[in-house]
């Protein structure tokens, strides 16, 4: 059986060839056997949020905050990809998650 590293990496490669289900599939897989793989979830808000599953993009971006609560990258990640779901939906509340994301980031960066 393939480790998680190596999972992320097949789920990568077929993100970069625009294999975009394939991706997610495999991303899916990996997390069902490590579901604390913080960076298998960054990936998938990616692949959702490119798919138009913008929900689920926000969600798993959310997961990654959980996960890595100190890391600014990691709600900064999560603003972007509730900009994108925004401009994906026209739903006005991915604007007040993306500001609150990015100023949570923006928090730790300063330290507070």
């Amino acid at each position: 059986m393939a480790d998680s590293h190596q999972l992320y990496d097949e789920a990568d490669k077929l993100k970069d060839e625009g294999k975009l289900e394939e991706a997610e599939a495999k991303l899916q897989e990996l997390l069902a056997g490590d579901a604390e793989f913080s960076l298998a979830y960054a990936a998938l808000a990616v692949v959702c949020g490119r798919l138009g599953k913008h929900e689920e993009a926000v969600a798993h971006a959310r997961k990654v905050c959980e996960l890595e609560p100190n890391d600014p990258f990691s709600h900064t990640q999560l603003s972007v990809i509730c900009q994108r779901a925004y401009a994906g939906t026209n739903d006005e509340s991915y604007i007040q998650k993306a500001e609150d994301a990015m100023a949570r980031s923006r928090m730790i960066q300063d330290g507070s």
